[in-house]
């Protein structure tokens, strides 16, 4: 502004003019230009000091009238954005008067009592006696303008949001000297680490102790990238990861997932920052791809941490996922007489809100963690229990269960494919499709995309698996020709292994002729696998041969034979079709019938469109993958995965890769 500029008149600074001050300041705010004269009026002429002698006098007189004044004032002159203000306002001479003026609310029947919590309530603890007192000055004024911008002063308006913009960045820069002169003081830190890693520290010192560290850190994000680092260098070099474990119980990620999945806020607030927190600290990009120091080990930090994670915390992040898509929960929260096979699931909108932050972080684990999540949803079954959640009512749920789905698919991983076909994993997602009826939305968008990746990047396997067991139910949709194209490069794909077969030399069809049972599977999934073979070494060493592998038939020709009785015995168990005129496939497999095993136990009635299920393992003929053993509902021996830590490093850098069957 040009020097020559005539600043604003303010009148004397009097009880009986304290009307007039007020109007003055509340209609300059509507104007900057008038807001920076009246700030400069008010610094040049010590006028702050001036209006807060008043307030005593109208505090000593119970003069009502005066103090609802200086409280528009005061307020006002904060609204001027003025950091020069501020230092006069929040010095210490000023600042309890300052809280005083506040307390007066002309909207409230009775006054606040700020300044009684303030210095009454509010208890500052040293932790280890702090000797500097400019550092002491400078964290009680912190908090109390922290107070004052967060409790006295009320939510500002859309129109009045920037007014404060000056306050928050006084706060912030006094957390940044607080937090570089703490830093500085090396003997202060030393001695805050010797107490909490004393084992003649009592719990409760030491529980202060951990506060001052949590408020420390906290403070600590104010920083600046660069100095935010030297911060954390700083700490630990003193030691603060060995003197954490110290006063922990359990695992600290353990208790960081605890937290999350506990979140009591309805929108899950924290857990929302968790899930985040969460993800960086299991992102393989976050860790070291050399050996460390334990070389005789050979171990890297992605792989460690991994094995950790997977062995230690993976059960307690997949805990309410299992427990809320287990088979007595599913019949417990069953709809009597609804269409829904397995009508789960929380109706509770916080529930599956938390399991669509645990989705998204297992969908992140599929993408990052190739070799360790793949062991670990084949175990588990996980992928089944995950499918269960395709009946929530609500929708955003059910997509999250889709997407992890479609994840695993993007893979293109034949040992997925695999477990996908042999546990009849598409029915839930094609009921999905069903249920959905006409409606076009986002459900049925993100189904029809599933259906047309697996179609453009021909995966035989699934192709084959589909059109084979779901294709009635499926043809009368041709509002895409999403069904029709897989019809289509099925049948090609059959006409193509027909033509391959009748050039086989004779001798290869004879019963004379005998082969390794492993060369015979390869045979099995000759067509499956044609041209999805990759450069360079498999990521996962062949399955070891079982006694079902021995006992397979010995020449191409049971083989036909038993594969043509097989499709027509498909042929004679297509989908029922419904009232409605749609059809309809059970969710009853349940993890024994994905390992081949007789489901005819099942509580439900299958629709024995699956070969392995509708076969079972009791027809060696019929058993044309690799035989599985189930234990307690878990898919064990799928796969039966390496020790070797270089081919498991190999995997985790390349996401992408996948296996060549029978390599």
């Amino acid at each position: 502004m040009p020097e020559t500029s005539h600043l604003i008149d303010l009148p004397t600074c009097e009880l009986n003019k304290l009307e007039e001050i007020a109007d003055l300041v509340t209609s300059v705010l509507s104007s900057p230009i008038r807001r920076e004269k009246l700030a400069l009026a008010l610094e040049n002429e010590g006028y702050i000091k001036k209006l807060l002698q008043l307030f005593q006098v109208c505090e000593n007189l119970e003069n009502t009238e005066g103090l609802h004044h200086l409280y528009e004032i005061i307020r006002g002159i904060l609204f001027l954005n003025k950091a020069t203000l501020f230092e006069v306002m929040f010095s210490d001479e000023c600042i309890m008067d300052v809280v005083g003026c506040l307390e007066y609310d002309p909207a409230l029947a009775q006054p606040k009592r700020h300044r009684e919590f303030l210095t009454k309530t509010a208890k500052f603890k040293e932790v280890i006696p702090i000797t500097d007192s400019e550092l002491r000055q400078k964290i009680h004024q912190t908090y109390r303008v922290q107070y004052i911008q967060d409790i006295i002063l009320p939510t500002p308006s859309v129109f009045e949001e920037n007014f404060l913009s000056t306050l928050t960045s006084f706060i912030f820069f006094n957390k940044v000297e607080i937090v570089s002169m703490l830093q500085e003081d090396e003997k202060f830190l030393s001695e805050v680490f010797a107490q909490l890693t004393d084992e003649a520290t009592d719990d409760d010192k030491r529980r202060e102790l951990v506060n001052f560290f949590k408020e420390f850190c906290a403070f600590s994000q104010t920083l600046q990238p660069q100095n935010r680092d030297a911060f954390f260098k700083t700490l630990a070099k003193l030691g603060i990861l060995p003197a954490l474990e110290i006063v922990m119980d359990i695992l600290l990620i353990n208790v960081v997932i605890e937290q999350m999945i506990c979140d009591t806020d309805p929108e899950l607030g924290g857990a929302v920052q968790l899930m985040g927190l969460l993800r960086t600290l299991i992102d393989p990009e976050n860790m070291l791809a050399t050996a460390n120091v334990r070389k005789c080990k050979g171990k890297t930090e992605k792989s460690e941490f991994l094995n950790f994670f997977y062995n230690h915390c993976m059960h307690v992040l997949t805990a309410p996922l299992l427990a809320n898509t287990s088979e007595d929960k599913c019949e417990k929260d069953a709809v009597v007489g609804s269409n829904k096979s397995n009508t789960i699931c929380p109706d509770n909108y916080q529930t599956a809100q938390l399991l669509a932050l645990i989705l998204e972080l297992l969908t992140f684990c599929v993408e990052h963690h190739t070799y360790h999540i793949k062991n670990y949803i084949m175990n588990k079954d996980l992928l089944r229990r995950v499918l269960v959640l395709m009946n929530s009512k609500h929708t955003f749920l059910a997509l999250c269960a889709l997407r992890f789905m479609r994840r695993i698919i993007g893979l293109k991983d034949e040992f997925y494919n695999r477990y996908i076909t042999k546990g009849n994993l598409f029915e839930p997602v094609i009921n999905a499709l069903l249920d959905n009826g006409t409606r076009y939305n986002l459900l049925n968008s993100a189904v029809i995309e599933l259906f047309e990746f697996i179609r453009v990047e021909d995966i035989k396997s699934l192709t084959a698996h589909i059109v084979e067991n779901f294709y009635k139910a499926l043809e009368s949709i041709e509002y895409v020709q999403t069904f029709k194209g897989l019809k289509t490069k099925y049948e090609q794909e059959k006409d193509r292994q027909n033509q391959k077969l009748n050039s086989v030399p004779s001798i290869l069809r004879s019963n004379r002729f005998r082969r390794d049972a492993r060369a015979l599977e390869e045979d099995e999934e000759m067509w499956f696998n044609e041209d999805e073979e990759e450069e360079g070494e498999a990521v996962v060493p062949p399955i070891e041969k079982s006694k079902q592998e021995d006992d397979f038939p010995d020449s191409y020709e049971k083989f036909m034979e038993t594969k043509k009785a097989k499709e027509s015995e498909d042929k004679e168990n297509l989908p029922k079709r419904t009232s409605s005129g749609g059809f309809k496939f059970t969710f009853s497999h349940s993890a024994s019938a994905a390992n081949g095993a007789n489901s005819t136990n099942n509580k439900s009635v299958a629709a024995q469109t699956s070969p392995a299920s509708s076969n079972g393992s009791s027809s060696k003929n019929t058993n044309l993958t690799t035989a599985v053993t189930a234990a307690k509902g878990n898919l064990v021996g799928l796969v039966d995965y390496p020790d070797d830590e270089e081919e498991e490093e190999e995997e985790e850098t390349s996401p992408r890769k996948r296996p060549r069957l029978g390599s």
